[in-house]
């Protein structure tokens, strides 16, 4: 674990701890700009993987030999973990899931679906990835719920009004019942105003649902500062393993919530034809759980606190400046999201014109540049911005700016390519 200092370590240090990294595509160097798909891994996270399935394996909670007990011990503590990270009021409010995804779905099923009736109101976003919008949908079809959307002005800023420039005032009615917003968006990068957005549902008494997925590995979260009731993220977003992932819940929504799954481990007794459930979180971690990816995972959030995380922010922004001013020089690309860059979170969509983004990917590919193309999940977003699909560039806190020159030429090739194809 790095300790917190004052002396920042440098990018070509910090690539030092991720493995990955050294490696060459197709004879170049890895410019690995795809961390919003998924981060890569630091050594500390790869040994507190192996460390575990070589010196404490077994299953959790229910054994009383020493391997058993250690396990118990190393989960836990990997839940106190994510409580710290996001200033939790307590390690009960940490619920592990596979991910953002269960996550979201375990509020949708295991609250919404119990809570809401025909006509409430469901505040979404039109930048929500598919895993804060399709379930939702099935609620809405489930309950007579119904969705209503927030809109983006021409830099994928939210807006209640759909104006440019139009602010979020007045994005809940009286008719709201539960407001489920994106922190980041995963094509946009936009920064949302999470808090206004979670005050305004206060004042109408809906439950708040906060999407971290992107907003984990690049802004510091406080589940109390914001006032939401739910909070998602991932730990392969937050350079650690995938499979794993944590939902905040405040402790009354919690304990408000019927388990979708029941299975061993989650309930304190069970008899012919009766059963009571085991308190939150408990309850909603059936059968056994993936104990090693947890631990690993809080290998992953000691190494992410160990640095000075607004040293970490200044450090994109001032990537994604020199990102944005590199590719808005070139007049065959179309640029997406907050021209400011402190009000986007490194991630920078684009367009080719005239070339689909599949082709642009593997081109770059050649070029041992790692992006991704097209719809990202957010098909709603990609049909407001009239495209088929975008180029994304996504930073992490191992990019520099050799990355986007790197990307630069690739691009060079892309044209080169596509030009004398017309």
């Amino acid at each position: 674990m790095r300790q917190n200092s004052t002396a920042a370590p440098s990018v070509a240090t910090i690539r030092g701890d991720f493995p990955i990294l050294q490696r060459q595509i197709n004879g170049r160097p890895l410019a690995y700009l795809d961390n919003a798909a998924t981060t890569q891994k630091p050594r500390a996270v790869i040994d507190a993987l192996v460390n575990f399935y070589e010196r404490h394996n077994a299953n959790t909670h229910s054994g009383v030999h020493t391997l058993s007990e250690e396990a118990t011990a190393l989960y836990e503590e990997a839940r106190a973990r994510a409580a710290r990270f996001l200033n939790a009021p307590s390690p009960r409010c940490i619920v592990f899931t596979q991910g953002t995804t269960a996550a979201i779905n375990l509020v949708a099923q295991g609250w919404a679906r119990h809570h809401l009736r025909q006509g409430d109101e469901i505040v979404l976003t039109v930048m929500e990835h598919h895993s804060n919008l399709l379930p939702w949908l099935g609620v809405a079809r489930e309950t007579g719920a119904v969705l209503r959307y927030l809109e983006i002005d021409g830099e994928g800023r939210l807006t209640a009004t759909g104006r440019e420039g139009g602010g979020i005032e007045g994005a809940v009615s009286r008719a709201t019942r539960l407001v489920a917003v994106t922190h980041v968006s995963n094509v946009l990068g936009t920064i949302n105003p999470v808090k206004e957005l979670a005050r305004q549902a206060r004042a109408v008494g809906a439950c708040v649902v906060v999407d971290a997925a992107q907003s984990a590995p690049h802004l510091s979260l406080d589940v109390q500062a914001l006032d939401c009731d739910f909070l998602a993220f991932s730990s392969h977003k937050v350079y650690g393993p995938t499979g794993i992932g944590v939902l905040y819940g405040k402790e009354e929504y919690l304990a408000a919530m019927e388990p979708p799954a029941s299975g061993g481990g989650m309930v304190l007794r069970v008899e012919r034809h009766s059963y009571e459930w085991m308190e939150p979180p408990w309850r909603f971690e059936a059968g056994t759980p993936n104990i090693a990816g947890a631990v690993a995972m809080g290998a992953a959030l000691d190494y992410l606190d160990g640095f000075d995380r607004e040293m970490l922010r200044r450090h994109e922004i001032e990537l994604t400046g020199y990102a944005l001013k590199v590719l808005g020089k070139r007049a065959d690309l179309t640029l997406h999201g907050p021209a400011d860059p402190a009000g986007r979170a490194g991630v920078i969509p684009f367009s080719v014109g005239g070339v689909h983004p599949h082709d642009v990917v593997e081109v770059l590919d050649g070029q041992g540049v790692a992006v991704r193309g097209g719809h990202h999940c957010c098909q709603p977003l990609m049909e407001h911005l009239g495209e088929r699909g975008v180029v994304r560039v996504s930073l992490a806190l191992y990019n520099e700016r050799q990355d986007i020159d790197q990307l630069a030429h690739g691009l060079d090739r892309v044209a080169a390519i596509f030009r004398n194809d017309r």
